[in-house]
């Protein structure tokens, strides 16, 4: 158990290497291929592939910086507790405050685009509300899973993992086969700052494999997992990526992708509906088991660091606690849930996903300041990553849409009161 910590029992270590890293997939390869990608190509154009690109190298080194940390300080929190131990207690609370209200961004986006591709499968005409409610009733459906214990959920991840991929494999050739090069030019629409804002939201798309450092506490042989587990998962979600970011424009068009997130929330089936032959309806399941894999990942990793904050008292201590088994913090997985939906009725997925941007980018500079404060004998990588990883999370924060850079510095805010108030209780 983890300093300061509050009674509650510890939770088993349950996952080697390929539960690892089938976790960490089932958290990328999911809303950040199958909605964000249509929404960075409205932003930037064609040039979206360069974002998918910078994304993913930005992603690398934050990568290497949370795989050397989790490896040192296997426990459920992430950067939660890395601030905590190597920083200040005011850098750990804020880094667990803005992944909570990030991560719950990203999970509410994932909950509507598994409604808009669900209800574009079944041919509705949905509006606004009747996507709210079926992206409800897949959150409820998540939760159920999540609290049947690690061991299921990660046998889940893997069924949702296998059909996601192969479904966007298939996108990737029909774009390429069926497309047109002339769809690539003019590539750069919007200059640099489009280029930037589309960038920092595409390192989101990556930011899954932080779900294996916030599951440490449940890893087996940690120091060797961790490492390998984070390094496979980024590239092989780089890849789909890539292929997915040019299939997509070849095929329909950046103003293309761009429309059907404003129109069905469900860009990629769009797209492969031109091609006919019933090709829509295999990426759409593919898109509907990936969406429900990033929520199943998202509540896991949220509840993990609502369990850590709660041992330290930083939130009720009741979230600290797990169940008799050892294997879910039930409370914490709950009021997960709750804030998630509750950022679900907003309704709109660019407008969570740019608010996650800012708060994600802001979460992982301080997982690179803690790893640069990792003593030599704990450092497996280069000091110079870390500080690469800083830089570009600071830089890439400020090129967000300004009204979730106002939002998000107004929720850091309001967390510092919160700590304030919970340390004086």
């Amino acid at each position: 158990m983890s300093d300061g910590a509050a009674p509650g029992g510890e939770l088993r270590r349950d996952l080697g290497v390929g539960g690892a890293v089938v976790t960490g997939l089932g958290s990328i390869v999911g809303t950040g291929v199958f909605v964000s990608i249509a929404i960075a190509a409205g932003i930037t154009g064609p040039s979206v592939v360069l974002a998918v690109v910078g994304g993913a190298i930005v992603a690398t080194f934050n990568g290497l910086s949370s795989a050397q940390l989790a490896a040192a300080h296997p426990v459920s929190g992430g950067t939660y507790e890395y601030g905590h131990r190597l920083l200040h207690p005011r850098a750990g609370f804020t880094a667990g405050w803005l992944f909570m209200a990030a991560k719950s961004a990203s999970a509410a986006t994932a909950a509507l685009g598994f409604a808009g591709y669900l209800l574009a499968l079944l041919g509705v005409d949905a509006g606004r509300w009747d996507v709210v409610a079926v992206a409800l009733g897949g959150l409820v459906l998540v939760t159920g899973v999540v609290l049947a214990g690690i061991r299921r959920s990660a046998g889940a991840n893997a069924v949702i993992v296998s059909v996601a991929i192969g479904s966007l494999l298939v996108f990737a050739v029909l774009g390429v086969v069926n497309g047109s090069t002339e769809r690539f030019t003019p590539f750069v629409v919007a200059g640099a700052p489009g280029l930037l804002e589309a960038t920092a939201l595409m390192f989101v798309a990556y930011t899954g494999y932080g779900r294996i450092a916030t599951l440490g506490e449940e890893v087996r042989d940690p120091r060797r997992t961790i490492p390998i587990a984070v390094v496979v998962t980024l590239g092989l979600s780089m890849v789909v990526y890539v292929a997915v970011a040019v299939g997509g424009v070849a095929g329909g068009g950046a103003d293309g992708l761009a429309a059907a997130v404003g129109g069905s929330v469900a860009p990629l089936q769009s797209v492969a509906e031109q091609s006919g032959r019933g090709w829509g309806l295999v990426v759409g399941v593919g898109a509907i088991a990936a969406m429900l894999g990033v929520l199943l990942n998202l509540v896991l990793g949220l509840s993990r660091v609502l369990l850590a904050m709660g041992r330290r008292r930083e939130m009720p201590s009741v979230l600290g606690r797990v169940d008799v088994r050892g294997t879910t913090p039930v409370p914490a997985v709950l009021v997960t849930a709750g804030t998630v939906g509750a950022i679900v009725l907003v309704g709109d997925v660019r407008a969570t996903w740019e608010f996650s941007a800012f708060t994600v980018l802001g979460y992982y500079a301080i997982t690179n300041a803690a790893a640069l404060r990792l003593a030599p004998d704990d450092r497996r990588f280069p000091r110079w990553v870390s500080w690469a990883g800083l830089v570009a999370c600071a830089f890439l924060a400020w090129w967000v849409d300004p009204t979730a850079l106002a939002v998000g510095l107004g929720v850091i805010a309001a967390g510092w009161v919160w700590q304030s108030v919970a340390l004086r209780r």
